[in-house]
């Protein structure tokens, strides 16, 4: 009569084979889960601890906020990151948009309009020969005000 066989019931999934499902599982997340990211953090914190440290910007000796970050800035006296369009997590604004807020931080300062103008000129970034957009990082360019005009904003520096 051949080989009959039992039918897989309820009892087909035993101890025998539930072990090793359970041990592959238990590996997984330990690999995974613990022992990657701490390797990776090891390395990043080893090899690019400023970045891997979120970038932090630092005003005499404490962190004032991050490159990677938008800060709000709401006062006239500052320049403020864009609120209209993209996450608003942006720490930076184009050119243009430096330049048109210029005249608003000096009507509210008194700082002529072509020192700031200067400032926001010799703070741009993003362009490689003729690619890229050019762009201002708005919490580089306030804490150039803050250390470049103590008389004026002397209570945030």
């Amino acid at each position: 009569m051949g080989g009959v066989t039992k039918p897989r019931g309820p009892g087909w999934l035993g101890k025998s084979n539930l072990t090793p499902a359970l041990r592959l599982a238990l590996i997984t997340l330990v690999v995974c889960g613990i022992a990657f990211p701490l390797l990776v953090t090891a390395v990043a914190q080893t090899l690019f601890p400023y970045q891997a440290d979120g970038e932090l910007v630092k005003l005499d000796g404490r962190a004032v906020g991050s490159n990677l970050l938008a800060q709000q800035f709401t006062r006239p006296i500052f320049f403020q990151p864009r609120n209209n369009s993209a996450s608003g997590v942006d720490p930076d604004i184009t050119l243009e948009n430096a330049l048109s807020q210029a005249e608003r931080v000096s009507n509210a300062t008194g700082i002529p309009l072509a020192q700031l103008d200067r400032l926001v000129y010799e703070n741009v970034q993003g362009r490689f020969l003729i690619f890229g957009s050019p762009y201002v990082n708005v919490l580089k360019l306030n804490l150039l005000l803050i250390q470049s005009y103590p008389e004026i904003y002397g209570k945030y520096g």
